[in-house]
């Protein structure tokens, strides 16, 4: 059965490609720092899909940790056909009221290991000519929002890159930006959602489908949910002034929440 290794697979979107994944007939590698949410997690898919899981305790905000993921994607002798790079979390805090080690925490976590774990796996899919790269992205990469929107614009761009550069090969990169999605994302970050208007929620297997649908379909940017793609369009090629005042409204209305 072909392998696919899945980064912060515990809940959420992780966990939405865990099961979409497994029900496709893989088996998993699951990579996430909580071991004993990571076992349950294991136990889970492989009574319900009947597949094979390897639990890979790491936190991939550390080189070393990183280091050893890499080294399992690289080899040879089991070899990934599929890499969800999804581990992430949010700041609270504006840049100003959060410590530079968080910061670099984000940058490390969302950026750094993003591109290692990538390198690490592309060569085998290269000269297999065939697997496919899913980096969870955001829409906040449009907007200026801090350390987390610029490490998903890198994402974003950095998976584009790679789209671009392996369109004659068997092999595909997606970048899925997702809006708000129901997942504990923001409630593990702190942050207040309830002034968020009910129709701008996904929930996980709408991204979840979509990704995929445009994963098979070459398209290098995963947009999911009928309002958004609009929206994303508005960001993407719009004045940047228009992102600059949907960001300054949205940190206000995050205030007047607390």
């Amino acid at each position: 059965m072909p392998q696919a290794l899945i980064t912060g697979p515990t809940s959420g979107l992780g966990r939405g490609f865990a099961d979409s994944l497994a029900r496709r007939g893989f088996d998993l590698v699951l990579v996430s720092r909580d071991r004993e949410r990571l076992t349950t997690t294991a136990d889970e898919l492989t009574a319900q899909y009947s597949i094979t899981c390897e639990v890979l305790p790491a936190d991939l905000a550390e080189r070393a940790d990183v280091d050893r993921v890499a080294e399992r994607l690289a080899d040879p002798t089991r070899p990934i056909s599929a890499l969800v790079n999804n581990a992430g979390f949010g700041l609270r805090e504006s840049f100003l009221d959060v410590s530079v080690d968080d910061e670099q925490r984000v940058l490390d976590l969302m950026v750094s290991s993003v591109m290692r774990l990538t390198h690490a796996v592309l060569p085998g899919m290269v000269e297999r000519d065939r697997g496919m790269v899913i980096n969870v992205s955001s829409m906040a990469g449009w907007f200026p929002g801090g350390t987390y929107s610029a490490a998903k614009a890198w994402v974003t761009t950095f998976s584009e890159s790679l789209s671009v550069g392996l369109r004659d090969s068997g092999v595909r990169v997606v970048a899925v930006c997702p809006g708000f999605v129901r997942t504990e994302f923001h409630d593990r970050a702190g942050m207040n959602m309830s002034q968020t208007p009910d129709w701008m929620w996904l929930d996980v297997p709408t991204v979840v489908d979509r990704a995929f649908r445009d994963l098979a379909a070459g398209s290098p940017v995963s947009v999911a949910g009928p309002q958004y793609p609009v929206f994303a369009r508005m960001l993407q090629h719009g004045p940047r002034t228009l992102a600059r005042r949907f960001a300054g409204a949205r940190y206000r209305l995050s205030r007047r929440s607390d």
